[in-house]
């Protein structure tokens, strides 16, 4: 096996598992960040009001941008499978 396939191959997934926590936990960061400076400002301590704007912002995200995610994740199973002959030998 040629060490520089499979780095390639490990450094793309491992690239592709970061963008995709990214794109789908950040915009639910940043919602989670304007909600509890909203809570902070007004004394208000109620946890739904924290949970559910996440949760709508996450499923909002995964319904935008699953289609192109998923591509991304198809396209590196296909040079996955493209390169095993390589990754043999």
């Amino acid at each position: 096996m040629m060490p520089e396939v499979a780095l390639s191959l490990f450094g793309d997934a491992f690239y592709l598992t970061v963008v995709m926590v990214l794109i789908i936990v950040g915009p639910s960061l940043m919602v989670g960040l304007l909600v509890s400076t909203f809570q902070a400002a007004t004394q208000i301590n109620e946890q739904t009001l924290s949970f559910l704007p996440r949760l709508i912002m996450t499923l909002a995200t995964i319904m935008l941008t699953g289609p192109w995610l998923l591509r991304q994740l198809m396209d590196l199973f296909e040079r996955l499978m493209v390169e095993i002959p390589n990754i043999i030998g």
